[in-house]
């Protein structure tokens, strides 16, 4: 068996042109991993975000990166082998999965690769029902939208806020999500619907019959109309875009509403939230086999569909984050791997 591999890596920070397809050492699995041979790779903002050098963390806040680096953490594809105390796997099983996260955001995922070890405890079955590209486009996206609205499925405290964060009552409620045609966002949409919401969408006018098509009861085009302007007395706004801006949704909820900015960075609305008497809460997603079985259920019976934006071949990693530049994606963009 060869000990190396193709991957895709960076040997310093910068643009996409820094990613270079080239051999690196084959991983291995330690106790308690399974080595999976990648079939495709979701691609995430963390990964631009780490190929760029965090630019819009905090100084302090920046991990410490060591070079060469490889980019990514949703992998679908096939096991290749176990350690010894891995006893729910085994060679031949497809899976997928989103590797140490937030634990890799040093590199220490390594997805952007022909094989990757991934703990045991961070792998589900690939659903049959979907492909491999389909089943690497949904993980990071679907645990965040998942860990946010439905079971936050951990204990670890987000720094940002003094209390957990707990999702909300869905049923019968109006869910406003800003930036529904995303990777996170389509998924909220539906997963709103699936918990009997009804859903207002918020993206670019071309985005429109997709979300409709995912079950969006009501559309605006941000390009016309500012939602902040005409959305009212909403339940609950799940800012998939996130930032300094989500602020502005205050307006649109009602009292004892609440507001989940994904991207909680730079929101500075505290004050105006305590007296509309709105909740702002955020959390960081993690890696999870355990809950990313049980949402995988939804993509195997239909229930929920992963929208994939484009596609691109592993070597071609540099095109791909080039796609992900230019913005107005349309749920995800996805790494294949030849067989």
């Amino acid at each position: 068996m060869s000990e190396r591999m193709k991957a895709v890596r960076q040997h310093a920070f910068g643009g996409p042109e820094v990613l270079v397809y080239e051999d690196a050492p084959k991983p291995r699995p330690a106790a308690g991993e399974v080595l999976v041979r990648v079939r495709a790779v979701g691609l995430n903002p963390p990964d631009w975000y780490l190929r760029e050098g965090y630019k819009a963390l905090p100084p302090e806040w920046r991990p410490q990166v060591t070079f060469p680096v490889i980019l990514g953490t949703d992998i679908s594809g096939v096991v290749e082998a176990v350690a010894e105390d891995v006893g729910d796997f085994r060679a031949g099983d497809e899976v997928h999965a989103m590797v140490r996260f937030p634990g890799g955001l040093a590199g220490g995922s390594r997805a952007y690769a022909e094989y990757v070890s991934v703990p045991a405890s961070e792998v589900a079955r690939k659903p049959v029902g979907i492909d491999h590209a389909h089943a690497a486009a949904a993980p990071m996206s679907l645990l965040t939208a998942w860990q946010f609205l439905i079971d936050l499925g951990h204990d670890a405290q987000n720094p940002l806020q003094p209390h957990p964060h707990r999702p909300v009552p869905l049923a019968g409620r109006t869910v406003l999500v800003n930036g529904a045609a995303g990777g996170v966002g389509h998924l909220a949409v539906q997963l709103a619907k699936w918990r009997g919401a009804r859903v207002l969408a918020v993206a670019s006018g071309r985005h429109e019959a997709m979300l409709r098509a995912l079950g969006a009861d009501a559309f605006i085009d941000y390009a016309r109309d500012a939602p902040e302007d005409v959305a009212r007395e909403v339940d609950l706004v799940v800012d998939a875009v996130g930032g300094a801006a989500s602020g502005r949704f205050l307006r649109t909820l009602k009292r004892g509403g609440t507001l989940f900015p994904i991207f909680p960075l730079g929101f500075s609305g505290g004050e105006e939230a305590a007296t509309r008497g709105v909740t702002v809460s955020a959390t960081q997603v993690r890696s999870s086999g355990a809950q990313l079985e049980q949402a995988g259920r939804l993509l195997d019976d239909g229930t929920l569909r992963v929208v994939i934006d484009s596609t691109y071949p592993l070597a071609h990693a540099r095109r791909a984050h080039e796609r992900a530049e230019a913005g107005h994606i349309q749920g995800k963009i996805v790494l294949t791997v030849d067989g």
